[in-house]
């Protein structure tokens, strides 16, 4: 596997502190236990973690084991020049809390205490909690449930918040410094294509970067791009991209040649959107110097509708392919680009994909299906996961071809993998799952090709969404649930009551039995926006964890309470209603970066 980072910053490493009872005594008798503890933390990081890119987590650990508030600057020196974005302390002893603490306001912090009845390194984690909090720097407290007797392996429940808290901080410094690029600009007046450069700055430590879209017609027009990988990108698409039924009206149906030129110009559409935000080093070659660069994009939106669409193929190929994990240069990371520039669920996209290190799908959040709606139209009765209804995700054209579920675990379930678990088959399976339907011209005049699948049911998915409150602010929406299988003949009758050109997931909201989550209806009422972005697996509470990193309040969950892990701060703001205490916590620290 090769790695690459795309991105002008090195990534980001965790930073691991031994703290110590500065007293000579104490030290000279549990120095090595400390300095172990600290070793058995990096290894187990460093064996369990992965960047998005495929590289693994590297870690660094401080010099000397940290006793007091000189050995602590030496530390924060140390991880400056070796570009640390998370800290953790660990410790199996007393310390002298507010001396060895880590004061970057920043750098997402935890602190180990080692649970151990000889040793106070529970004690002196209860005192850090304390002083952090007294400060208004909120730590993530990692305690395990049991008395150890020994250092010699970490526990499951500490393992478990120590992956947690890790990745979440992993992700907050992934993103600083990093841009969003607005491809054009407010698509059919979606509020969230409005860019907030405030959230963007303050809460996430980003930049905006903006492109009009004759930017693209520019790059079109003067051949803006590498000629060699045009071609090379345009017979893998013809070998490999099949086209599907068009359920345009005869006399709105493109002639072949009409669509030979369509191709062409959104195999080219793919290669400016993504040399646009990563830049591309053949464009300097080529005379193109400050195209070359690109926007330092993590995420990017491509407005679309209706000022490009209305005249020019639709960015539906370019969206989904550059949000799959393969293209005509082999299996890689995915791009995360969002359909009409919504930039709030762009970024809950990049939230999910820093999680959970696959591609994401994006999707329109379309239509409740009840029970009663499904057999009146189809005579089908839904049961299991499905009892309350299904939720039709479908994005009016594209969605990431990984969606479609091809990649299988070793037991033969559907699942979407991290790229370097990708298989060449499973990519050519989600390919071959897959037909690219003319668009529908009366939405988009000028044509294109949108991604039609049917997402295999029984892969567990969260769906996430950011909302932006007047006088409130971010705050983030997670349901996590299923994929669901329907027969051919039920999903066809539904499907077709939308465009059947374009992409379906058919989900069900995993139910806990308080509102909104007593039925999937509650859900779909109860959901903010038209989007959300669809992630593989139950990461509901890894986002939780990332929120309060990012001082943004969760409005709406189904993650159980004990998989919830938020700094010690939060239970200062009451413990009985954890919503309410969340938002008071967030609104009392304000955004990470203001």
């Amino acid at each position: 596997m090769k790695v690459r980072n795309r991105y002008q910053a090195k990534l980001p490493k965790v930073g691991i502190r031994p703290a110590i009872d500065g007293r000579k005594a104490v030290r000279d008798t549990e120095e090595a236990t400390t300095i172990k503890m600290a070793k058995l933390t990096a290894e187990f990081i460093e064996n369990n973690m992965r960047h998005p890119n495929g590289a693994k987590v590297e870690t660094v650990i401080a010099d000397t084991c940290i006793g007091g508030v000189a050995e602590a600057r030496a530390a924060e020196e140390k991880f400056k020049k070796n570009d640390v974005g998370v800290s953790i302390t660990v410790s199996p002893v007393w310390c002298y809390g507010s001396e060895v603490m880590d004061t970057t306001s920043e750098i997402p912090k935890a602190v180990w205490g080692f649970n151990a009845t000889e040793r106070p390194g529970a004690v002196f984690l209860a005192a850090l909690k304390s002083a952090h909090d007294q400060k208004g720097q909120p730590i993530y407290p990692i305690y395990g449930k049991n008395i150890q007797n020994d250092l010699n392996e970490i526990p499951d429940d500490v393992k478990e918040k120590l992956l947690r808290f890790t990745k979440a901080g992993l992700a907050v410094a992934r993103m600083k410094g990093k841009s969003y690029l607005s491809i054009g600009s407010v698509s059919m007046g979606i509020a969230s294509s409005v860019i907030k450069d405030e959230f963007f700055e303050d809460y996430l430590g980003m930049r905006t970067e903006y492109v009009d879209m004759s930017e693209v017609i520019r790059r079109l027009n003067n051949d803006i791009y590498d000629k060699d990988e045009f071609e090379k990108a345009l017979e893998w698409t013809k070998e490999n991209c099949q086209e599907g039924k068009d359920y345009n009206p005869e006399e709105f149906k493109a002639s072949e040649a009409e669509k030979d030129k369509t191709w062409e110009t959104v195999v080219k559409m793919t290669l400016i959107a993504r040399d646009l935000m990563v830049g591309n080093p053949k464009l300097k070659e080529m005379g193109y110097e400050e195209e070359a660069h690109g926007h330092n994009a993590i995420a990017a939106g491509f407005q679309g509708q209706r000022h490009w669409t209305d005249h020019m193929p639709t960015g539906d190929f370019t969206e989904a392919i550059l949000n799959s994990s393969f293209d005509w240069n082999g299996i890689r990371q995915p791009y995360l680009l969002a359909t009409e520039n919504d930039s709030l669920n762009g970024i809950s996209m990049l939230f999910n994909h820093l999680l959970s290190n696959r591609a994401q799908i994006f999707s329109d959040v379309r239509t409740y299906w009840s029970l009663e709606s499904v057999k009146k139209a189809t005579g089908y009765e839904l049961s299991g996961k499905a009892e309350t209804g299904i939720i039709h995700l479908k994005n009016s054209g594209p969605a990431t071809l990984d969606g479609a579920g091809k990649q299988k675990d070793e037991n033969g379930n559907p699942v979407m993998k991290p790229y370097w678990e990708i298989s060449d088959d499973e990519a050519q399976a989600c390919l071959d799952a897959t037909r690219w339907c003319p668009a529908s011209r009366d939405y988009f005049p000028a044509g294109g090709f949108s991604s039609k699948y049917k997402s295999e049911g029984g892969m567990p998915m969260t769906m996430s969404r950011i909302n932006i409150i007047k006088g409130l602010g971010p705050v983030l929406q997670i349901a996590e649930g299923y994929s669901i299988d329907l027969p051919d003949e039920v999903h066809k009758e539904l499907d077709d009551r939308t465009d059947p050109g374009w992409p379906t997931t058919w989900f069900a909201p995993k139910l806990s039995g308080e509102f909104p989550f007593e039925n999937a209806y509650q859900v779909m009422n109860n959901w903010g926006s038209n989007h959300g972005a669809i992630s593989y697996g139950h990461i509901g509470d890894k986002l939780i964890t990332l929120a309060s990193m990012l001082r943004i309040p969760v409005s709406m969950h189904n993650v159980e309470n004990q998989r919830v892990f938020r700094p010690s701060f939060w239970s200062s703001f009451g413990t009985k209603d954890q919503e309410g205490a969340d938002y008071r916590a967030c609104d009392n620290l304000g955004p990470l970066y203001k």
